[in-house]
């Protein structure tokens, strides 16, 4: 297993969450980090990507909301998710991409609801 989320669960619109992701079994830091996540019925879209020298990447409707990290010694990948709304709702997925070599998550589901 490569990549391992934690830190999903119940909230109510306005919350935080903090998302963790820990890698293992290739170069962290060689590898490009994303967030995904798919809400019921709906296509798996990219959230959040931070790339090898920690340039980062959100999707319109997360900007000023989620920030995204990375810790290389300890391979480790963060999503902060604030001002959670119901929208924000479904299964979030960490990925690495390395020149292509792509590897997924088991996924971590983020309920937000009143």
């Amino acid at each position: 297993v490569q990549l391992v989320e934690s830190g999903g669960g119940l909230v109510q619109p306005g919350e935080s969450l903090r998302l963790s992701c820990a890698a293992n079994s290739f170069i962290f830091s060689l590898a490009m980090l994303n967030w995904y996540r798919q809400a019921p019925g709906k296509q798996r879209e990219l959230v959040a990507s931070i790339s090898q020298d920690s340039s980062t990447h959100y999707a319109d409707s997360v900007k000023g909301r989620f920030t995204i990290s990375r810790d290389n010694a300890k391979k480790m990948v963060y999503l902060q998710m604030d001002s959670l709304q119901g929208e924000d709702t479904g299964v979030y997925y960490c990925n690495r991409d390395t020149n292509g070599v792509q590897s997924w998550g088991q996924g971590t589901q983020v309920t937000v609801s009143s």
